[in-house]
């Protein structure tokens, strides 16, 4: 009842408009006030809650991300999934979200995908005849593998929460389902290029092309294959590789000549902004977890949930539709800060793998930026193609439904998120 009661305040002081961090904070107060508790502890949680070496991976992942934005290189990116696929039915379709499946392994960021790549990608398919509502319904929803794919703060983010989870693993558990989540749209596209008879390249990219096209696009490649090989092979940690990715986004924009001492701080500018918004965040969670686990409330839905849930199939069920309610009107970092302490003891109860439910708790909440009315990445994606967000909602729920069958499947299927990192462990 006391849950129900702080997360009713919670999302009614989201709905009027109050920042996330700040409603957070207004929460975490009310549990405080309610339980009787010192004022004090909340500034001493929020500092040990960003005091952590694990969270060093964010700042860094950000900075090689804008630093290789800075070079110019999701062009060639675009280039080389073009002569990848462009021939095929609804070409540019298949090259925004290929293109986005590789950015992925640069950016971690479905935010960065759909402002920086996706401007590219839109203008591109809006200019070939596709309408501007369609073009930005699929710059939206292959924005989301972004998150899934590593690198990944969010993952980061819940390996911390759930302390007895490496961030390795949760990196190399979203590879497969971010693979099926982006041929899934795949062929969604290819459907709706076959009804509405979109257009393609007129030939299909010889070898030669094709090749050219790579070694133009090398740099970019490189990174997420240095980070992924070099966290497999056991050459350095996740966090360690994050220092390797800004190092080496130097080297390749200092090679190309694309970067200032001008535009590396105004690199350095955006990395503080975007970090100092996650940690502020990440802080407030701290104390707030700490204020709910004081007022014995994740103590008290694991005796319901054993009580009442007779399963780890019906649990893994209501954790989808709880998450999937919380996707759409909170951002990913705050509702994984807010749930995993309350949701993973169960799910241990219940003997479920702590990768397999946190790339699924990541991919649940990841179909949620692009879930109406209030899908964080529709507001960046309608801003950036300048159309009507209503008209959006209407061309992505497609995209919303093909997310959900592919939850499904990494829901019923374990071994999607756990077979690789089994694999290397």
């Amino acid at each position: 009842m006391l849950a129900a009661v702080l997360l009713i305040i919670f999302l009614l002081v989201v709905i009027v408009g109050v920042p996330i961090s700040f409603a957070m904070g207004f929460m975490t107060i009310s549990a405080f006030t309610i339980g009787n508790g010192a004022m004090v502890i909340i500034p001493q949680k929020m500092f040990s809650g960003v005091y952590n070496f694990t969270y060093m991976c964010i700042p860094l992942f950000i900075l090689a991300s804008e630093i290789m934005s800075r070079c110019g290189l999701t062009m060639s990116i675009v280039k080389f999934c073009d002569t990848l696929v462009g021939h095929i039915r609804g070409g540019l379709a298949h090259v925004n979200i290929l293109a986005s499946m590789l950015f992925a392994g640069i950016s971690g960021s479905a935010t960065a995908d759909a402002s920086g790549l996706g401007r590219i990608e839109m203008e591109m398919m809006t200019k070939a005849g596709y309408t501007k509502e369609y073009s930005a319904a699929v710059t939206a929803a292959s924005a989301i593998i972004g998150p899934i794919i590593p690198p990944s703060n969010i993952m980061i983010i819940y390996a911390v929460c759930a302390s007895n989870v490496s961030v390795s693993a949760m990196f190399l558990g979203g590879i497969m389902p971010g693979i099926v989540l982006g041929l899934a749209e795949m062929l969604l596209c290819y459907y709706f290029a076959r009804k509405y008879n979109h257009p393609c390249r007129a030939r299909r990219s010889s070898a030669r092309e094709v090749l050219h096209s790579f070694k133009r696009s090398l740099p970019a490649l490189g990174l997420p294959i240095i980070i992924l090989g070099g966290i497999v092979s056991g050459v350095f940690t996740a966090t360690e590789s994050s220092a390797v990715a800004v190092f080496y986004a130097l080297i390749v924009a200092i090679c190309k000549r694309q970067i200032t001492w001008k535009s590396l701080v105004e690199c350095c500018k955006n990395t503080a902004k975007t970090t100092a918004n996650v940690m502020l965040i990440i802080s407030i969670a701290s104390a707030m977890s700490y204020a709910i686990t004081v007022l014995r409330i994740p103590q008290a839905m694991v005796e319901v949930c054993m009580k009442y849930v007779n399963s780890p199939a019906v649990f893994l069920l209501l954790v989808n539709l709880i998450l999937l309610i919380l996707g759409c009107v909170l951002d990913q970092s705050p509702a994984l800060l807010m749930m995993t302490p309350i949701l993973l003891p169960i799910a241990m109860k219940y003997g479920i793998d702590p990768v397999h439910f946190g790339v699924l708790c990541c991919f649940n909440l990841t179909v949620g930026l692009i879930s109406p009315p209030i899908g964080m990445t529709l507001f960046v994606t309608a801003n950036v193609a300048k159309v009507k967000l209503t008209d959006l909602f209407k061309q992505i729920i497609p995209f919303v439904l093909v997310g959900l069958a592919v939850l499904v499947l990494i829901t019923w299927v374990p071994a999607l998120t756990t077979f690789i990192p089994n694999l290397f462990s």
